[in-house]
This record gives structure tokens, C-alpha cells and sequence, in this order.
């Protein structure tokens, strides 16, 4: 079995429906070039309870993925450092996704669920 990382992206309800029907990050939109998820829970947390619980785009549901891809693989990609040094992502290129999702290994995995006071949806489950 290859070395595995452990990623986590922080998703909005209509994402999250996409992963649970397909098994894997569906496509980027055509004005988001890079699939960024990040390198760590607590910034995926930060997101995901401070903004997209409060984003009517989000549904007012911040949920947060985690899932293992190979190693050797997702160090073709650039680390980038966004805010201090916890906001650290991987910068997939959208037009690569396909490929990176082949590289996921197991299944992508709801960790932690934050609801905003304007959720309407159901009860999201973590694994």
C-alpha cells in the first residue's frame, strides 16, 4: 500500500450532496481554476464553522470532509500558505481532478458538521 496523506476540505451543503452521491470532489465551476483542499483539521474547522455556516451559497453549513490520497501523488502539487502557518493547502488545477480523485484511497469521510442559525437542511452524520 503507498504512503497516504490525510486531507480535509472544508464543503458547503451542495458540494457535500455531490460527494455523497458520486464518492468523489465533483468539478470545479468554471470560475474556480484550483481544487484546494487543506492540510489540516483545524483549518478546515476555521472554515467551515466561521464562513460557510454563515454563506446562503453554503447553505448555511459548513461540513468537513477528510479523506487519504497517495502520497507520492499529491507531491506533485504545490503547499501553499495563505493566512498564518495552520491555512496551508494543496493546490490541485481543476482540470486535474479527475485524476487526483483516482488517487484517493478508501472512501472521503464526513469529520465534523457546523450548522449556521439560517440551516434548513437535514441532520448531516459524521463517519
Amino acid at each position: 500500500m503507498p504512503d497516504v496523506l490525510t486531507l480535509y476540505r472544508p464543503t458547503g451543503l451542495k458540494e457535500y450532496q455531490l460527494i455523497e452521491e458520486h464518492g468523489v470532489f465533483p468539478p470545479r465551476l468554471d470560475h474556480q481554476p484550483i481544487f484546494y483542499p487543506v492540510l489540516n483539521e483545524d483549518y478546515a474547522v476555521e472554515i467551515a464553522n466561521k464562513w460557510n455556516t454563515k454563506d446562503k451559497v453554503s447553505g448555511y453549513v459548513g461540513i468537513v470532509t477528510r479523506f487519504d490520497v497517495d502520497a507520492g501523488y499529491a507531491g506533485r502539487f504545490n503547499r501553499e500558505v495563505v493566512g498564518n502557518s495552520t491555512h496551508e493547502e494543496l493546490w490541485v488545477p481543476a482540470r486535474e481532478l479527475d485524476e487526483f480523485n483516482a488517487h484517493i484511497i478508501g472512501e472521503i469521510e464526513v469529520a465534523q458538521v457546523f450548522y449556521g442559525s439560517e440551516y434548513a437542511g437535514p441532520v448531516i452524520r459524521c463517519d
